[in-house]
């Protein structure tokens, strides 16, 4: 039989916040769903708790939203980076989607994807944002070449990227994403 190592060494530690603690509440909505994401920080302005608060309460969504925030806050407080959260979490797609009115993100393809790719925009480095899977050099994430109204400066049909959200650009007979460089299938 192996021994046992010493099982308090390899313990994870957490680390909580202060009693009172800065915060930011940020507003937003996805494709009709309201909601607000508050940040608490350390002392040091590092994001340690989120909580998310759906306008709809008591519904299906409002509780999973809670009990995500409460998973989220509590792999932060572990050491769980939040750049790592980000890249899981940003462009992640399910309902409900839509788009955020926010300028700097665009079409959201889930409640998780907005919020995730907010605090990366946020409060990650701009020379680390969340990465979409894809191999290609940071482009940012807002999605190119919007109109105030989330329609392609003249491009009436072109179809929405699979990979971010953002409307292609016809590129000869086929589409290409500015955002994360993805095609429509041609090279």
């Amino acid at each position: 039989m192996p021994e046992v190592e010493n099982s308090a060494a390899t313990q994870p530690v957490r680390r909580r916040l202060p009693d009172e603690r800065e915060a930011v509440v940020h507003h937003f909505n996805v494709g009709g769903y309201e909601g607000y994401l508050i940040v608490g920080f350390y002392e040091d302005a590092k994001p340690g708790e989120i909580f998310i608060v759906m306008a709809k309460e008591g519904s299906t969504v409002s509780g999973l939203m809670d009990a995500f925030a409460t998973a989220v806050s509590l792999a932060l407080q572990y050491g769980v980076p939040l750049k790592v959260l980000c890249d899981k979490f940003s462009h992640s797609r399910f309902e409900p989607s839509g788009w955020s009115g926010n300028p700097q993100i665009g079409y959201a393809k889930s409640l998780t994807d907005y919020m995730f790719r907010w605090l990366g925009l946020k409060f990650l480095p701009p020379t680390s944002p969340p990465s979409t899977g894809a191999e290609s050099p940071p482009t940012g994430s807002a999605p190119a070449l919007l109109a105030g109204n989330g329609a392609g400066s003249g491009q009436t049909d072109a179809p929405l990227c699979k990979e971010c959200g953002a409307i292609m650009t016809r590129s000869g007979s086929c589409y290409r994403c500015a955002n994360c460089g993805s095609t429509s299938g041609c090279s």
